[in-house]
């Protein structure tokens, strides 16, 4: 499997399976665009996608460079493998409707309480379903309008957050990508 590293500072998230690379390879590059993916954590992954099998020469490249080098070439070769790989960079609209999916996840599971979910810009997030944008209308733009946005008390504020999350997890999927 290949390991995603979050941002610096945040929990890993859950790896993909490497059936062949490209799988994994297509999550980073989504986990890339939308942001959850510090470049300087591309080289790791090129190694691990290499380990699971998929060979590019930008791949190798990568793979090679040190974690401190410049983001720019990080970026083009990151680019560059994705495209050797046969594996497009997503849209952003279209990755950070796939991170609010997995953002949700998390939060059903229990990794994220409901205070948690108001640290991220969701509020500016282009929702493609009815589902996604009942779920975001209930995310606060920052803890402290949170007291001032809610309707309710936290409690009732909560469970609406997970019917809206629960109904959006079984909504259609939103399309290709991670």
């Amino acid at each position: 499997m290949v390991s995603v590293m979050g941002a610096a500072g945040t929990t890993p998230e859950p790896a993909a399976p490497a059936h062949d690379g490209r799988t994994s390879l297509g999550e980073v590059a989504c986990r890339y665009r939308a942001g959850e993916i510090d470049p300087a954590d591309l080289p790791m992954i090129a190694a691990g996608a290499l380990a699971a099998g998929l060979d590019t020469p930008a791949l190798c490249e990568l793979a090679g460079l040190p974690r401190n080098a410049a983001a720019g070439d990080v970026r083009d070769l990151f680019e560059q493998a994705l495209a050797e790989a046969g594996t497009e960079l997503p849209d952003p609209a279209l990755a950070r409707r796939h991170a609010l999916h997995r953002l949700v996840l998390r939060f059903l599971d229990g990794e994220i309480d409901p205070a948690g979910l108001v640290t991220d810009d969701w509020w500016e997030l282009e929702a493609g379903t009815a589902e996604e944008r009942s779920f975001v209308r209930l995310v606060p733009q920052c803890m402290c309008c949170l007291d001032y946005t809610l309707q309710t008390d936290r409690r009732t504020w909560a469970a609406e957050l997970r019917i809206a999350a629960l109904a959006l997890t079984t909504s259609a999927p939103i399309g290709p990508g991670c």
